[in-house]
């Protein structure tokens, strides 16, 4: 017994001596590696003990979020406003306890006016589905204000998709596709669903790249595709097409799309078909015929003199000519991946597009005809109703369902190593999301926006989310004090 336990003994220090060996030798190649590579400076002057720059580097990202930021300090949100999406989604108590920790003396700060007399439960009234797109074949009487906003299949992984599309369905909002095509997984769960069409076509295009007719007319065939909407741009940017790694386009994705698989999947920064507020019309129109269906689009607004040239076009034509609807896209908005310089720089804020867009329509005397679609990191209730509050008819939010998913704000979204199988292709890593479970906190978040967004409005003491107005908010100013919105952006008389 005792020479077994010696030869145990002898056999486990052979191997720490082989294992401190192979540590020693592996440590003296990165030296060599380093002390002779030319790209960094700091492992050629720091050969090994270098390296753990870029660890800490990667590391502080997660270390900063739980350790270290205060509650209301992150970006692009902050841990409130996630925790806030968080206890939505699980159906937990929103309430909290002893006092706001949101400063309400820094400029930009949203401020609603609640009313002396708010409005009893019994004198509230329940938000009536609004049509959009009369003179469409088949309009579309949308019942939720919040809606889920466009996240692309291929961007999205397979559960996150399934998950969304049931969710949506028990909550009864709407899913738009995102430019990435139209999946089996949009429709399994019985939701409405909105097509969108990107500059690459992805799902309507032929051989070559080009709108097909027969597909479009194919898509207006299926029962739960309610609205197409056209992308311009987004608001994470504008002037740059959908980029998709080639790492996430697998085979599936790929006869979606109709692209090869394999390949990076980059979109056109525009639609090479459209030029001019003609053209747009025209293409509206044709895709409206097409389809049956409502159709509008989606643009981050920069300049706006072309919005101005295509409403007058619109009522030259005749209001029927017009879009069904406008997704105006907010210039801090999110991806999958674009450029920094783009994410950083480029867009008008919602905040200061969103009141021009629907004045410039009042001002044409379409606000009527239009209906107007908000979008741009409106994840929790307030975000929200200052969208409203601004003219608003609908709510989109992307990020907000993907926290609703379980996202952890991990920043991963372009590396297909999304550590909650949001944004990956990687079945270890979809493994977690479990679609039937985290469907059902899609409904609840859903729910509960719509619900805390009432709140808002019946304290501000109106009957319903739609009724507020920009006196309902007050916006603070560089100085501290308060201005109400329609000081700041005065309503334009039209019908």
């Amino acid at each position: 017994m005792i020479e077994g336990a010696f030869s145990l003994v002898q056999t486990l220090s052979s191997i720490f001596v082989f294992l401190i060996g192979a540590a020693i030798l592996s440590l003296v190649v990165v030296f060599i590696i380093d002390v002779t590579q030319t790209k960094s400076t700091v492992r050629r002057n720091f050969p090994v003990v270098g390296r753990f720059r870029y660890m800490f580097e990667h590391m502080g990202e997660f270390f900063r979020q739980y350790f270290f930021a205060l509650d209301r300090e992150e970006m692009p949100f902050n841990r409130a406003q996630r925790s806030w999406a968080y206890r939505a989604a699980k159906g937990v108590d929103s309430t909290v306890a002893f006092g706001s920790t949101l400063n309400l003396t820094p400029a930009g700060t949203p401020i609603f006016v609640n009313c002396p007399y708010p409005m009893l439960e019994e004198n509230t009234s329940p938000t009536k589905p609004l049509t959009i797109g009369p003179y469409a074949r088949q309009p579309y009487d949308a019942k939720s204000i919040v809606n889920v906003s466009a996240m692309s299949y291929g961007a999205l992984s397979k559960p996150a998709v399934l998950a969304l599309s049931h969710g949506s369905r028990m909550a009864g909002n709407w899913m738009n596709t995102g430019e990435g095509g139209l999946s089996p997984w949009h429709l399994e769960g019985g939701c409405d669903v909105v097509f969108q069409i990107g500059t690459a076509k992805y799902g309507v295009r032929d051989e070559n790249g080009n709108l097909s007719d027969a597909k479009v007319r194919e898509i207006g065939e299926i029962e739960q595709v309610k609205m197409i909407e056209l992308k311009l741009s987004q608001g994470a940017k504008p002037g740059k097409g959908g980029i998709l790694p080639a790492e996430k386009v697998t085979e599936e994705i790929a006869k979606i799309r109709g692209i090869r698989e394999g390949e990076a999947s980059i979109s056109p920064n525009r639609h090479p078909d459209i030029d001019s507020a003609g053209d747009l019309l025209d293409m509206i129109n044709r895709l409206r015929d097409l389809s049956g269906l409502p159709v509008g689009f989606k643009a981050v607004i920069g300049a706006y003199g072309w919005l101005d040239e295509l409403f007058a076009e619109i009522n030259r034509r005749g209001i029927e000519s017009a879009p069904d609807f406008i997704t105006i896209d907010s210039g801090d908005g999110g991806t999958g991946a674009a450029p920094m310089s783009l994410i950083d720089n480029v867009g008008l804020p919602i905040k200061e597009s969103l009141p021009l867009v629907v004045d410039m329509l009042a001002k044409h005397r379409l606000r009527d005809r239009i209906r107007v679609i908000a979008s741009g990191k409106l994840i929790n209730p307030a975000d929200a109703a200052v969208a409203l509050c601004m003219g608003a008819d609908f709510v989109n939010t992307a990020r907000g369902f993907m926290f609703a998913l379980g996202c952890i704000q991990a920043l991963q979204c372009n590396k297909n190593t999304c550590p909650t199988g949001i944004t990956t292709h990687n079945k270890r890593l979809q493994r977690g999301l479990v679609p039937e479970s985290k469907a059902e906190r899609v409904k609840k978040y859903s729910q509960t926006m719509s619900k805390e967004i009432g709140t808002i409005a019946h304290s501000c003491g109106v009957p319903e989310p739609r009724r507020l107005r920009r006196f309902h908010c007050r916006v603070v100013q560089d100085d501290g004090r308060s201005l109400p919105l329609d000081e700041l952006y005065p309503e334009v008389a039209g019908n």
